[in-house]
C-alpha cells in the first residue's frame, strides 16, 4: 500500500488537510461582495490545482489573479466544447475579450461546474469592472491575445514545433505573462517581471507541454479526437497516433513519448532563473508548486507506457510533501525538488532511446543550476532508520483508524 511505503507523505496529507481547513474561507466572508464570494466559490469548484495558492496572495492581487483565472477558464471552456461548431466558435473566441465590458454577458456550453461558470460569468464581469483600470487593461489584453490563438488552431492543426511552441504559448505562456505584468503592478515584485516576456513563457510551455504530453489518452479518446501532439515529432515514430494504444506499438509509443518529454526539459533553466527572481513569499509560493509538479510529472511519464493506457499522476501524498516543502524552506526547496525528479528522470534514460543524448545534455544542465544551490545532505544514520520504521507503524495505524479521511484526500 503506498500510504505505508511513503509514511512522511501520510503526515505531509494530514497537514496540508488541517491547513486548508484553517484557511479562511472566502466564499462566506461578509467583508466581500456576493459577487466575489461567488468568484471564489467558483475558483474552488473549477480549480483543484491553482485555487489554495491563488487564496494565499495578498490582496488586492488576489482577487485580480482570481478573475483573471476565471475569465481564461471560460475562454477555455469554449475553446474545449466540441460541440459548437466552428464557424460560430471562432468569432466567440474573437470577441470573448469585448464580453468583459457587457454587463449581463453569459453563455451556455460545457460541462458540469465550467458550464455553471460561463452561464453565470455576468457575475465575474461585475467584479472584473471593480478593479484598477492598470489590472483590467492586462487581462483584457492576454484575453484577447489568447482567443484570437485559440481560434487559429481551432481552425487548423499543430504540425511543426513552431506549431506546438505557438499553441502552447496561447494558451499557457500567455498566462505566464500576464501574471508576471499583474505581479510588477501590483508593487510586490520588482519592474523586471513587467518586460520579463520570454520568460514568463517559457514559465508557461513548461507547464503546458507537460500537460499535453501527460494527457495523451485523454485527448486522442474524445469524440472527435483532440490532436496536440505535433504530427512532425509523432510521425517520426508511427502513421496513426492512435496506434500508441496498442501495446505492439509499445517501443515506437516511448520513443516518442521521452522525444516529447525532452522538449519540454529545455524550458526548465529558465523556469528556475525566472523563480530565482521571486521575492514575495506567497507569489513564490503560487508559481513554484506547479513548476515542481510539472517536473515530477515529467520524471513520473518519461519512459513509461502507462500514459498510453490510463491516467499517470504522481501521489496525492507526493502533491502535499512538495507543497509544505516549498512553504517551509522556499527556494531551497524548489532546487532540491528540481534535482531529485531530474535525478529520477535521469535514472530511466535509455542509451538505446533516440533521444537519449539531448536528454542527457538537458539533464545536466538543471543539474548544474540545481546543485550550485543544494546544501549537502548528512549521512543516513541508524537513528534515521529506527525513525522511519517508527513512522511506518504509525502510519499504519492512521490508516486503518482513518481509511475513509485517505480515501477523500
Amino acid at each position: 500500500m503506498d500510504y505505508i511505503a511513503h509514511p512522511d507523505e501520510v503526515v505531509a496529507m494530514l497537514k496540508l488537510k488541517y491547513a486548508r481547513a484553517s484557511a479562511p474561507d472566502l466564499t462566506v466572508d461578509p467583508s466581500l461582495s456576493e459577487d466575489l464570494r461567488y468568484c471564489y466559490d467558483m475558483l474552488n469548484k473549477t480549480s483543484r490545482s491553482f485555487a489554495f495558492v491563488i487564496q494565499e496572495l495578498s490582496t488586492p492581487l488576489r482577487n485580480v489573479v482570481c478573475i483573471f483565472y476565471l475569465t481564461l477558464r471560460a475562454l477555455d471552456t469554449i475553446e474545449d466544447d466540441m460541440a459548437i461548431q466552428v464557424e460560430k466558435k471562432v468569432p466567440l473566441l474573437v470577441q470573448f475579450h469585448e464580453k468583459l465590458y457587457q454587463p449581463g454577458w453569459n453563455y451556455s456550453c460545457g460541462e458540469k461546474d465550467e458550464k455553471t461558470l460561463i452561464e453565470n460569468f455576468d457575475r465575474v464581469i461585475s467584479v472584473f469592472q471593480t478593479l484598477d483600470k492598470k489590472y483590467k487593461d492586462i487581462i483584457k489584453d492576454i484575453t484577447r491575445k489568447m482567443g484570437q490563438g485559440m481560434a487559429e488552431f481551432c481552425q487548423r492543426p499543430v504540425v511543426t514545433l513552431h506549431d506546438y511552441n505557438l499553441y502552447c504559448h496561447y494558451v499557457a505562456g500567455l498566462v505566464g505573462i500576464g501574471l508576471s505584468k499583474l505581479f510588477a503592478q501590483s508593487g510586490l515584485e520588482s519592474d523586471w517581471f513587467a518586460t520579463a516576456d520570454d520568460s514568463s513563457n517559457e514559465m508557461g510551455l513548461f507547464l503546458q507541454k507537460t500537460n499535453i504530453t501527460r494527457d495523451y489518452l485523454e485527448d486522442i479518446c474524445q469524440s472527435p479526437p483532440r490532436i496536440f501532439w505535433p504530427s512532425d515529432v509523432w510521425s517520426k515514430y508511427t502513421n496513426k497516433l492512435d496506434s500508441f494504444k496498442n501495446i505492439e506499438s509499445a517501443n515506437k509509443a516511448i520513443a516518442c513519448l521521452n522525444d516529447l518529454i525532452t522538449d519540454a526539459l529545455q524550458h526548465a533553466p529558465s523556469s528556475l532563473d525566472y523563480m530565482s527572481r521571486l521575492r514575495d513569499k506567497n507569489i513564490f509560493n503560487f508559481c513554484a508548486i506547479p513548476q515542481v509538479m510539472a517536473i515530477a510529472t515529467l520524471a513520473k511519464c518519461y519512459n513509461n507506457y502507462d500514459v498510453f493506457t490510463g491516467v499517470v499522476k504522481i501521489r496525492r501524498g507526493q502533491t502535499a510533501k512538495i507543497m509544505l516543502d516549498i512553504w517551509a524552506r522556499g527556494h531551497e526547496a524548489v532546487y532540491d525538488n528540481f534535482l531529485t525528479f531530474t535525478n529520477e528522470l535521469a535514472n530511466k534514460i535509455d542509451p538505446s532511446d533516440p533521444n537519449s543524448a539531448r536528454t542527457k545534455v538537458l539533464v545536466e544542465q538543471v543539474r548544474r543550476i540545481c546543485v550550485a544551490h543544494v546544501k549537502p545532505q548528512a549521512a543516513f544514520g541508524v537513528g534515521d532508520v529506527v525513525a522511519v520504521a517508527s513512522m511506518a507503524a504509525s502510519t499504519a495505524y492512521l490508516v486503518s483508524r482513518h481509511s475513509r479521511l485517505f480515501a477523500k484526500l
